[in-house]
């Protein structure tokens, strides 16, 4: 562990800090006309927005928090992990929550118990990080994956509160970017008291950047155990649908949907026809909600939403019922439990468009589509499928999840194709293959049991770096 104090910086690296400094100043009119924008489709987005800027009205100073920052929604189910182990080891701390979207804010609300606190990321200048850091004196600060920001670093340091990147990962594309920019990105890796990688190969290129004390304690979400209710209201919303088979674009990413359309448009097999499977799409952002349900509906598709269940009704209630009413023909169901799960049975396309239902979504599928990994966006989260019991196919760009997908294609729970036209046969391939696709999910079983352990890891080195 590195010790804490003013970092030292050569005259080139107080320049580009100063410069940076200056830029992100600049900037805070347009992150302000951003998050309202961006607070028209998601209104999380508008509230307490004086947080960012380091001014929290209601909030009394205090201190001894455990601040662990989680940016967005991937990073806080992240967290979710590390702090179940960690508040088995250090009982009674206080958790400071920051975020810097609204899914992740909303995801975090459920992390919290009393006691606990949560705000919005300080942006990144050194007055609006001095006033984040003077108003909670954190006893120690926890940042996952990749969030490093320069004057996060410098602030800490010279509070003296140990600062580490946990689970943290850096691709290849990363590194270089950071390399460009070294004479800022350095010392801010550098002034960081440890950094605890998912893999060797991270470390390397975290080392290459200029961190320190790099540890490789594995990842964080091979922890992850599926809610039990999420999979009993995937299994039950698949048993209504009459042995249907169900596909999966997951956490598709903006224009992977035209892809995957013009792909099944091209097949030879109608994709669309009575006998075909369902299609589940989740897109991974909810502003684009609306726009993808638009782009299906001008594709002549007849899609059902999650959001359309009536109000009040659980869709794994609304589609059991509807199931069971149907085999009996009872005609006492309400009108509105029936309507609905109709639609739904009937329908080309649904429609993943809610928060927090993956698990449910992944336990109702064959298999899934891999988004964010048809086009070079880094792809997502395989690990999620895999402890869903879902297998995967892969397109060509997962460098964000480098190495996990490399052990779920040894395992066995994915396959890589080039890109979607290769994906439709190789479904193909899997569903006709009962064997073959049974094989797949023993493969995702394995891919987790052989991951587990770094939350528990994790949370024994935070605990010993905590500040007095």
């Amino acid at each position: 562990m590195r010790p804490e104090g003013a970092w030292p910086l050569s005259p080139v690296e107080r320049w580009a800090l100063a410069v940076y400094g200056l830029l992100m100043r600049l900037l805070q009119p347009w992150v302000r006309r951003r998050h309202r924008r961006r607070g028209r489709a998601e209104p999380g987005y508008l509230q307490h927005m004086e947080q960012r800027f380091g001014h929290y009205p209601g909030l009394a100073p205090s201190s001894g928090w455990v601040w662990i920052h989680a940016v967005s929604l991937g990073e806080t189910r992240a967290a979710a992990l590390l702090l179940a182990a960690l508040r088995e080891q250090v009982p009674g701390m206080r958790l400071l929550l920051t975020h810097g979207t609204a899914t992740g804010r909303a995801e975090g609300a459920k992390l919290l118990r009393p006691g606990d606190l949560q705000v919005w990321q300080p942006w990144d200048t050194s007055a609006t990080v001095q006033r984040f850091l003077l108003h909670f004196r954190p006893a120690l600060g926890v940042l996952l994956e990749t969030e490093v920001w320069p004057h996060w670093v410098q602030g800490c340091r010279a509070h003296g509160v140990p600062l580490l990147l946990v689970n943290a990962r850096l691709n290849p594309q990363s590194l270089r970017a950071a390399q460009r920019l070294r004479c800022l990105m350095r010392p801010a890796y550098a002034g960081l008291s440890a950094v605890l990688a998912q893999t060797e190969a991270d470390a390397a290129r975290l080392r290459a950047i200029g961190a320190h004390a790099v540890q490789v304690l594995g990842n964080l979400k091979f922890d992850l155990t599926p809610d039990p209710a999420q999979i009993e209201r995937g299994r039950r919303w698949r048993a209504a649908l009459g042995g249907r088979r169900v596909l999966m674009l997951a956490s598709s990413r903006e224009g992977e949907e035209a892809l995957w359309l013009q792909a099944l448009r091209q097949a030879q097999d109608s994709p669309f026809g009575p006998e075909a499977p369902l299609w589940l799409l989740v897109p991974r952002h909810p502003q684009r909600f609306d726009a993808v349900a638009a782009l299906l509906q001008q594709a002549d598709l007849s899609v059902f939403r999650r959001s359309q269940w009536p109000a009040g009704l659980d869709a794994a209630d609304a589609v059991g019922a509807a199931g069971a009413a149907g085999a009996a023909n009872s005609a006492a169901e309400p009108a509105e439990m029936a309507a609905a799960p109709a639609a739904a049975r009937s329908a080309q396309v649904w429609l993943g468009d809610s928060l927090g239902e993956m698990h449910a979504y992944y336990a109702m599928a064959d298999l899934a589509w891999l988004g964010g990994s048809f086009l070079p966006l880094g792809g997502q989260n395989l690990i999620e499928a895999a402890a869903c019991g879902c297998p995967v196919l892969m397109g060509p760009h997962t460098y964000n999840f480098h190495d996990a997908a490399e052990q779920a294609l040894h395992c066995g729970a994915a396959r890589r194709v080039p890109d979607m036209a290769a994906a439709l046969p190789a479904t193909r391939h899997w569903l006709e293959d009962a064997a073959a696709l049974q094989r797949a999910r023993q493969g995702c079983a394995a891919l987790l049991q052989q991951g587990q352990g770094a939350a528990q890891r994790s949370a024994a080195l935070l605990r010993a770096a905590m500040a007095p």
